[in-house]
């Protein structure tokens, strides 16, 4: 298809498909930078369009596209916003049911072990740094006994871990596990954190700064093995 010209009669406008594809890619970025978080709205539609320079229809097939993949949710009478920051997130959420718990143990098994494999070798002395302030925030929520607290500073540890890896399509795939992994500590932990079912990552974060990477695999796999017979 020969490009069109816009309304200035010089500026070649790609065709229709690829200005969709790279409006898409511009909501994607300004949804992954932070500009707009999940759970806020994005501007609306004639805001859009000033904005990226893009017509209506152009914008509205962008939206409807990141809708359908579970990124942005249309509120009727309240305007569209940010539901996730990635297209499989929604998906393995949806995935998620009780029988499905020792699947997703095995998926961040895969992940976690190379990721801390990977974090040994590639470590920087920020990562360092966010893996000893992650370690103390879980181990703080431990010692309060606040169960939700506990849940999300152990998530944050894993994936200072992966983002320690330096790879940034696993850490992209881990991700869009989040919802998962929680869902497997929470489980493991039930109402109340008991004595017995902790599980020290000291060890783990120990041979990531030794840069041991079979440690730090051996360290990462050891909570995470399948349950007997599985």
């Amino acid at each position: 298809m020969t490009p069109s010209v816009d309304s200035v009669g010089s500026v070649p406008v790609p065709p229709r498909g690829h200005r969709v594809r790279q409006t898409i890619e511009q909501l994607r970025a300004r949804i992954l930078g932070g500009e707009w978080p999940v759970g806020g709205r994005i501007p609306t539609e004639p805001q859009l369009v000033a904005a990226l320079g893009v017509g209506r229809n152009t914008v509205r097939e962008a939206v409807r596209a990141l809708v359908h993949a579970g990124v942005l949710e249309c509120r009727q009478g309240s305007g569209t916003y940010v539901v996730s920051t990635d297209e499989l997130a929604p998906v393995v959420a949806r995935r998620l049911t009780d029988d499905r718990i020792a699947e997703v143990t095995e998926v961040r098994r895969a992940f976690e072990v190379e990721a801390a494999r990977l974090a040994a070798l590639r470590r920087t002395p920020e990562d360092l740094a966010a893996l000893d302030a992650a370690l103390d925030a879980r181990d703080t929520a431990w010692r309060a006994g606040r169960v939700d607290e506990f849940v999300e500073a152990d998530a944050a540890l894993h994936t200072a871990v992966v983002a320690a890896a330096h790879n940034g399509m696993l850490a992209e795939l881990y991700a869009s596990v989040g919802a998962a992994l929680r869902c497997t500590v929470a489980q493991a932990m039930g109402d109340a954190l008991e004595p017995e079912r902790y599980v020290d990552h000291a060890r783990l974060v120990a041979a990531i700064r030794a840069g041991d990477p079979a440690g730090a695999a051996r360290e990462a796999g050891a909570f995470l093995e399948p349950a007997p017979g599985a």
